[in-house]
């Protein structure tokens, strides 16, 4: 079930029917995308992701990336794109306090407020507004206590130079600064 994808339609109040309709396909074959039953093509995937507002990588995360899980998977990192409006369309490895499915579509603050996502967003923001590489050591509170990261944001451009979004790669160097103190 893609979860994140019937989160994300609702949130922009449309129905199945409309998503379907506006990305030219069958209204059956959007709800077995929406429930996972069946991929779309690329194609496809970009016409629905157009619609609401999304990465079309969002639907493929898990074909293209097996062999950049197998190399990160007990990493300390967590990479992330988000679109303009700092909401994630594509999230990896994230902490266990996070849901990768619920967390698509969201902005951080509208998954977490304290003073780590505020600084995460104004990084995003930063990167966006200045179409600069920024990177920050910001601390977030999480279940398992204070955690550091150092966080590397970029610009994401499409293939006409324009900023569609920002992507973040956060690495956790709570050991780290542990030692340091």
């Amino acid at each position: 079930m893609r979860n994140w994808l019937r989160e994300i339609r609702k949130e922009k109040g449309l129905t199945q029917d409309e998503v379907a309709t506006k990305a030219f396909i069958n209204r059956a074959f959007y709800t077995q995308i929406e429930n996972g039953s069946r991929n779309p093509s690329f194609e496809v995937a970009k016409n629905i992701a157009n619609t609401l507002g999304i990465n079309p990588s969002a639907f493929f995360t898990r074909e293209f990336s097996e062999p950049f899980q197998l190399a990160l998977k007990n990493s300390p990192m967590i990479i992330a794109h988000c679109d303009l409006e700092l909401r994630y369309t594509w999230i990896y490895n994230p902490h266990p306090d996070f849901d990768t499915d619920s967390t698509i579509g969201k902005r951080d603050d509208e998954i977490a407020i304290n003073d780590g996502t505020l600084k995460l967003m104004e990084l995003k923001q930063e990167v966006i507004r200045n179409g600069r590489k920024v990177k920050k050591k910001i601390c977030f509170p999480l279940s398992t206590g204070d955690h550091y990261y150092y966080v590397y944001g970029e610009p994401l451009f499409d293939s006409n130079g324009e900023i569609t979004g920002a992507v973040t790669a956060s690495m956790d160097i709570t050991d780290l600064v542990e030692d340091e103190k």
